[in-house]
């Protein structure tokens, strides 16, 4: 189903009859309907209604996220296995997506190589959901006439990525949701219940604990600022989002600091060394070159420091040097993957050492992030109770301190 480059390509619903003149339907991307229903009948429908698909009332089509990739290609790679050919894989894998924006891709794709474009040319094109990494494993079995089992590697590898990325969000979510869970309670005892109790002490006639003053003078100025506060807390993530975003240094400084935080270092460090070791194990699997796989792999690191590093290897690797070598020079990589890509390298099985690697890190990250909940449950149930302890203590202790004196 070809596009045309003269407009925009629009989502068409339709209706026909194929050519046992069994009822079908479908959908369909072009520029206008006299050229879906041209399309559609190259490929014997008689078509009886073509129509806009209308946009829904509420809300727009769902973010595509990485998620979404990893089950197209693993379901693309499913059906060409089965010997389907490649188009119609397409529109099998489309009508089972329940992401509207995921399934409009692939059927863009599948129109881009129905009129002969390159399955890798045409995720080429859309460079925002597939990276330079998936385009050249992509185009390497589209060369090599093994689509369908680089496709079944490439899944695997999207699979797995994702989720070691599942794993890691696990680790950092759950302290933040607790930390703005106690922020938000002591936010609302503050502004709340702290008030009453100072109206209450003001009948008292005598002079507040220091500990309780200090948490009325708290309250008062969280009710008086409470916005200023809130817009100041938003505007510091905000600031700090964009400066990651934008400026390189302020984003290695902090993946170095990140790599220093205890516990969580080592998570991210164990993460970063799995997703070097599948990266590099996948693309050598494939047949990619070890510079131009290399280069692919610092793309995918996660870590500005460690991109840096990865390129110093592909500069020594293209120089001559073996990659244990180069690898060993940088002094930012564990032994046990020296040691496994040493043997790999003199053995000629360089992609399955470098597979065992990753599945040992990707386990030792699944091992640690449990290990890390664990840990963190009795802490943050202390802090919580410290906090809102010690405000309920500050607010009563005049109480009890007027019961001594009675």
């Amino acid at each position: 189903m070809a596009t045309t480059t003269a407009g925009k390509s629009i989502l068409y619903v339709w209706q026909g009859k194929d050519r046992q003149g069994r009822p079908t339907q479908g959908e369909t991307l072009g520029t206008s309907q006299a050229l879906v229903k041209a399309q559609l009948r190259k490929q014997g429908i008689l078509v009886t209604s073509v129509k806009r698909k209308p946009k829904p009332l509420f809300g727009g089509k769902k973010k595509i996220r990485p998620a979404d990739l990893a089950i197209f290609t693993r379901q693309l790679a499913t059906m060409m296995k089965a010997g389907v050919p490649l188009v119609q894989s397409f529109d099998i894998v489309a009508e089972g997506l329940e992401n509207a924006g995921m399934r409009d891709l692939v059927l863009q794709i599948k129109n881009e190589v129905a009129s002969g474009t390159g399955f890798a040319a045409a995720i080429g094109k859309h460079p925002r959901h597939f990276d330079e990494l998936y385009c050249s494993l992509v185009a390497a079995g589209e060369q090599a006439g093994t689509l369908d089992a680089m496709l079944d590697r490439v899944a695997t590898y999207k699979e797995k990525t994702e989720a070691l990325k599942a794993k890691i969000k696990k680790a950092m979510t759950y302290p933040i949701a607790v930390l703005v869970v106690a922020v938000v309670v002591t936010g609302i005892l503050l502004v709340k219940v702290v008030p009453q109790f100072a109206d209450t002490f003001s009948g008292f006639g005598a002079d507040l604990p220091a500990f309780t003053q200090l948490v009325v003078n708290l309250s008062e100025l969280v009710q008086a600022w409470w916005l200023i506060i809130l817009l100041g807390m938003a505007a510091m993530v905000f600031a700090f989002g964009q400066a990651r975003r934008r400026s390189r240094k302020v984003a290695e400084a902090t993946d170095r600091l990140l790599l220093k935080v205890p516990v969580v270092g080592q998570i991210v460090y164990q993460a970063i060394v799995a997703r070097f070791a599948r990266t590099l194990s996948t693309t050598f699997a494939a047949g990619v070159p070890l510079v131009d796989a290399l280069e692919s792999v610092a793309g995918a690191a996660g870590s500005i420091p460690y991109a840096r590093a990865i390129h110093r290897i592909r500069d020594e690797v293209t120089t001559g040097q073996p990659l244990f070598v180069s690898i060993r020079g940088t002094d930012m990589f564990p032994t046990m993957l020296l040691q496994m890509v040493a043997i790999g390298e003199e053995s000629g099985a360089l992609d399955d050492m470098l597979d065992k690697v990753a599945s040992h890190y990707e386990e030792a990250v699944d091992n640690m992030v449990d290990g890390l909940t664990a840990l963190l449950e009795p802490i943050i149930m202390a802090v919580l109770g410290t906090l809102i302890g010690g405000l309920m203590i500050a607010m009563y202790l005049p109480i009890f301190m007027m019961g001594s004196v009675i």
